[in-house]
């Protein structure tokens, strides 16, 4: 993998409107770069659940499970991605599928970097000094937001405005999503449950 596929997120995270220009029509974006990215914030959140400093963490690890970590990264960065193609394909976004995940997964590089290093200081702080651990994590998570209103504005060329309210109906869209998801689980379950009741009642009556 070139170096400068891997060093052109860092260009992008501290120059966004020119990095996400460049990933768009200079096509500097990188699947695989992408994927490593949300992995890391993946392994960031167990770090952090799992050995986070007892004055900041409060999840007991005997009841910690790792994929439902999973899940809390990589359910919202797919609804995000479907719901936000799905809805600026009606409102003239220029943005193909690809382009929007792999921005969405460069947007979160601030929360891949400040994780671990975080989890680290939580080991060594006092009570008072927490408040800089929750301000690290608070300064990733709104570059994040910044960087995704940024990566939005620029993949679709959207204004600043338009831009907002495409986040407001992605959020809104992301619910919908989820919510036929759940009711198409439940449907499932239902059937199954139904010719499973079936199944017993002949078995019972031979």
């Amino acid at each position: 993998m070139r170096k400068e596929l891997l060093l052109f997120p860092f260009h992008l995270i501290v120059r966004p409107f020119a990095g996400f220009w460049d990933l768009k029509y200079e096509s500097r974006g990188n699947g695989k770069i992408a994927g490593l990215i949300v992995l890391l914030v993946f392994i960031g959140l167990v770090v952090q659940n799992q050995y986070g400093g007892f004055i900041v963490n409060s999840a007991n690890p005997e009841q910690f499970n790792s994929l439902v970590q999973l899940r809390n990264v990589l359910l919202p960065f797919f609804l995000w991605s479907v719901a936000n193609w799905s809805l600026t394909t009606l409102m003239d976004g220029e943005g193909k599928f690809s382009e929007i995940c792999i921005a969405t997964a460069y947007a979160m590089l601030p929360l891949a970097l400040i994780l671990i290093p975080n989890t680290i200081l939580s080991n060594w702080i006092t009570r008072e000094e927490s408040a800089f651990y929750f301000f690290f994590n608070s300064v990733a998570f709104f570059w994040f937001l910044f960087l995704l209103f940024v990566g939005t504005m620029t993949v679709h060329q959207y204004t600043a405005t338009k831009t907002l309210v495409t986040i407001l109906l992605t959020l809104v869209g992301m619910g919908f999503l989820l919510f036929l998801g759940l009711l198409l689980f439940s449907l499932i379950q239902q059937m199954f449950s139904f010719v499973s009741t079936i199944y017993q009642e002949i078995v019972f009556r031979n």
